[in-house]
């Protein structure tokens, strides 16, 4: 990967490739997909605009997650999905920096020491949906329900559009 790809000195977070400004909290994930790395943020956005959530648990380091990325995400049909009819909030497990520390807690399920940004998310992802597994995928409503069962790796192009697809139709029911 290219440290720079969209050029030197270019924000990422701010404009997308086809200039259309982001929304305040988000930045371009995999594909341009705008994508938030907090929770709070990319609620808050979902249910102003009346949008589902894709909860996509992940790491920096996770090979089967860049899998996804590369070869299920890149489909034409999930990319337009992903870029129109959902909140992509992206939580990285393995995000190293330092939690504020007025954050820092025990966590109640592990009983570790919650210390970092991706210990949050991964003690969050353990407590609130009983994994620990990335990629791990979970479409939610705005009041923070599940709309389908949650998956995993599922290099499968037509199987996973069909789990986005009913997650979605769910939650315009």
């Amino acid at each position: 990967y290219s440290e720079s790809p969209y050029g030197v000195g270019y924000n990422k977070s701010i404009m997308s490739t086809t200039g259309v400004e982001l929304p305040l909290g988000a930045e371009l994930g995999p594909h341009d997909i705008p994508a938030f790395k907090d929770y709070e943020e990319g609620m808050a956005y979902a249910k102003k605009e009346n949008k589902p959530v894709l909860l996509d648990f992940t790491g920096y380091a996770c090979v089967n997650c860049r899998k996804m990325e590369e070869h299920v995400w890149s489909d034409p049909q999930i990319l337009k999905t992903l870029k129109n009819d959902v909140v992509l909030i992206s939580l990285y497990v393995d995000d190293q920096r330092k939690l504020p520390e007025d954050e820092r807690y025990i966590s109640k399920t592990t009983g570790k020491n919650i210390k970092t940004v991706g210990n949050k998310w991964s003690d969050f992802q353990i407590r609130k949906y009983k994994a620990n597994a990335q990629p791990y995928y979970v479409i939610i409503n705005n009041k923070e329900s599940n709309l389908n069962n949650p998956t995993g790796y599922n290099p499968d192009i037509e199987s996973y559009l069909n789990w986005l697809k009913a997650g979605i139709k769910n939650y315009n029911n």
